[in-house]
């Protein structure tokens, strides 16, 4: 890519002129990209030219979350309002939890409350343009990636206030036997790799907001938890709120509305009493009328059997894959290198380990695995301190070094990445694991306040192991100890679910692999005919044999209203199809998922939701045949783990722009310097 040398007098010019002292244009943050650009999404409002811009600036965003036994119910509303003095169309980007089956998305104007449709995304996007061409206000919800929404709305009018609700369902599955509901309130930045073009994602490129800059956009949570069994614990490892309890199996956490809470995931973990999990089954029974349509649903969750008794543990191999990148630096790293220290102590003597680290390029400790002695950890501890943070993202050439790095026979690996995940090329991670992995296991641990979770539970689906997050350093001790157990020994082996007198199918997932750890086995499905039967599910544990059989008869009589297992069901098959597609791209699979989406009336990557205000505004046609301008950027809050908290540009990767800059700055000065 052709590099443009910018001189500082110029560069400290275009910050000044920022629109309203708001926007900080940043050298390219995460790669070699233009220096005008930086890399994270957020309101984007089309505009015509920089001297025609206005602003809308998001006001607020309240969560409301309920939490029924094992289903979060969750409706997210924003509020923002044309501060300008003509019509605009915006854009906003936004994250969501990974496993959200959206479904459901309206927009109020005042007293009018429009209510968004399901449609195939091109015909979605049609919809929209239409709409937006005949003066119209609507609204446009798309999937950029399983955690990455665009909400479009057009012809807000100066001064309008909009509010956008969205409504989603999500399945909260423990690890460890704690049970964890997640937020995502930011979108961390991306790295694009190499040059910085070619990705053909818009949303990837954002300005920021300066830290500390007051009048950002605040957020508020409002969460009610019926856990349906007593609790042991809860809180909220990541913000300070008020938590009240309604009973012994009931609590509520509120925060109130504040701009600083908007800088990181929210993130609620709550234990049930004597370490139990959540074990048994829902039902779901269309309602009478429905029409030959009509569908049933279950669920079932499995605690696994006890642990076994410490025993001999055969050999196993560890290569660690560690994110030395510059979106890195600070926090991130120095918990990453704490959680390696952790790691590494709880190694055992019979265990051997590797470690591979990566930025722009990537190196290993050691050409073979290294046995697991105490000279040999002392000398990876020693060089992991040399780690500062610094360079790109090059998350991809890193993963194939290491899925082929030699494996000796007979021992199990697993492949542990330590990662804050800000990189585009999810897709191609994900293939590259599931082709290459062979006889290993990919187990990942996401760095960070606001890691791309898209990434980290994705690569460990792929690698069929497990997802961690660590959000502080003082959390690695505590992660370190959970991977260690976790992953000690498999508590349940060969497992197989047989169904007799329930009429059951399109259960997902179609096969369940062993199991690890407190985790307990999921189930969701559909069923015909009479909730009758039962539900048998086997396997061996220790070699034993194991057996768990669910009476569907009487688990019918606490109820067959359950409605949110639809789209969760619908959720989870897309979610299979389109791990397949990653693999190998069929128009057949397209279809497929696509059909899904328009019949659960779910938000997929080939389904967009539309809404649209039938009443046009006569402004609107007056506004846009005198050429009025449709508005500006509207700039994202940092992430507040991200280089210590500072604005991106300040830890650049890999550098080229930064040092060119560096080098501006140095010979103004030496000219201006007094001789």
């Amino acid at each position: 890519m052709k590099k443009r040398f910018i001189p500082l007098a110029a560069t400290l010019l275009a910050l000044c002129a920022s629109p309203m002292g708001l926007a900080i244009t940043q050298p390219h943050p995460y790669g070699d990209g233009p220096p005008d650009k930086t890399l994270a999404p957020t309101f984007q409002v089309s505009g015509k030219t920089a001297s025609q811009t206005e602003v809308l600036p998001l006001r607020s965003t309240q969560v409301q979350a309920k939490i029924s036994g094992v289903i979060a119910d969750v409706t997210v509303e924003q509020e923002y309002q044309n501060t300008g003095s003509a019509p605009i169309e915006a854009k906003y980007i936004f994250p969501a939890s990974t496993r959200a089956a959206v479904h459901g998305v309206e927009m109020r104007l005042g007293q009018r409350v429009i209510k968004s449709v399901i449609q195939e995304k091109t015909q979605a996007k049609a919809t929209y343009e239409k709409a937006k061409s005949q003066s119209k206000s609507a609204t446009l919800l798309e999937e950029h990636r399983p955690n990455v929404f665009e909400m479009s709305v057009a012809n807000i009018l100066p001064g309008e206030v909009v509010k956008v609700s969205l409504h989603y369902s999500e399945k909260l599955l423990p690890s460890n036997r704690v049970y964890e509901f997640i937020f995502p309130s930011v979108v961390g930045p991306r790295y694009l790799g190499g040059s910085g073009n070619g990705t053909g994602e818009a949303w990837a490129e954002n300005p920021y907001v300066a830290t500390g800059t007051a009048g950002a956009a605040t957020f508020a949570m409002n969460l009610e938890l019926q856990a349906g069994m007593p609790l042991q614990s809860i809180a909220s490892p990541s913000h300070q709120g008020l938590m009240q309890f309604s009973g012994k199996s009931s609590a509520s956490f509120t925060l109130s509305p504040s701009a600083d809470h908007a800088t990181r995931d929210f993130v609620l973990r709550y234990q049930l009493s004597g370490r139990e999990v959540a074990t048994g089954l829902l039902l779901h029974q269309a309602p009478a009328g429905s029409g030959p349509d009509a569908e049933n649903f279950f669920l079932l969750n499995v605690q696994p059997p006890a642990k076994l008794e410490a025993g001999q543990t055969p050999p196993r191999d560890y290569l660690f894959v560690l994110d030395v990148s510059g979106s890195m630096n600070g926090f991130p790293i120095e918990t990453s290198k704490r959680l390696m220290s952790d790691l590494l102590k709880g190694l055992n003597p019979s265990d051997t380990f590797n470690i591979l680290h990566f930025a722009s390029d990537s190196a290993v400790l050691s050409p073979k695995p290294l046995a697991a002695t105490p000279d040999n950890i002392q000398l990876a501890t020693k060089d992991l301190s040399g780690h500062r943070g610094n360079g790109g993202t090059e998350l991809l050439p890193a993963l194939k070094r290491a899925l082929a790095m030699p494996q000796e026979e007979g021992v199990s690996r697993s492949i542990v990445i330590l990662t804050d995940g800000y990189v585009t090329i999810e897709k191609e991670a994900f293939q590259l694991v599931r082709k290459e992995l062979h006889d290993a296991n990919v187990f990942t641990f996401g760095i960070g306040t606001s890691v791309n979770r898209w990434l980290i539970e994705g690569l460990a689906h792929a690698g069929q192991g497990d997802p961690f997050v660590v959000l502080s350093e003082k959390d690695a001790s505590a992660a370190a100890e959970r991977f260690r157990e976790y992953i000690s020994r498999p508590v349940l082996t060969d497992v197989q679910v047989t169904y007799e007198g329930f009429d059951a199918y399109d259960a997902e997932p179609a096969s369940i692999p062993d199991v690890f750890a407190d985790r307990p086995i999921e189930l969701i499905g559909k069923w015909r005919g009479q909730p009758q039967g039962r539900i048998i599910v086997r396997g061996k544990t220790g070699g034993s044999p194991y057996e768990a059989s669910f009476n569907v008869g009487q688990e019918s009589a606490k109820g067959l209203t359950n409605p949110a297992l639809r789209p969760l069901w619908a959720k989870d098959r897309v979610r299979t199809l389109n791990y397949e597609l990653q693999i190998t791209p069929d128009a057949k699979t397209i279809k497929t998922v696509t059909d899904l989406g328009v019949r659960y009336a779910l938000l997929t990557p080939y389904t967009s939701f539309v809404g649209v205000d039938e009443a046009p505004k006569e402004i609107l046609a007056e506004a846009q045949a005198a050429g009025q301008p449709t508005g500006a950027a509207q700039p994202v809050v940092v992430v507040s783990s991200s280089s210590k908290g500072k604005t991106p540009g300040a830890v650049p990767e890999p550098g080229v722009t930064g040092l060119l800059l560096l080098a501006a700055a140095s010979l103004l000065m030496n000219r201006q310097r007094p001789r």
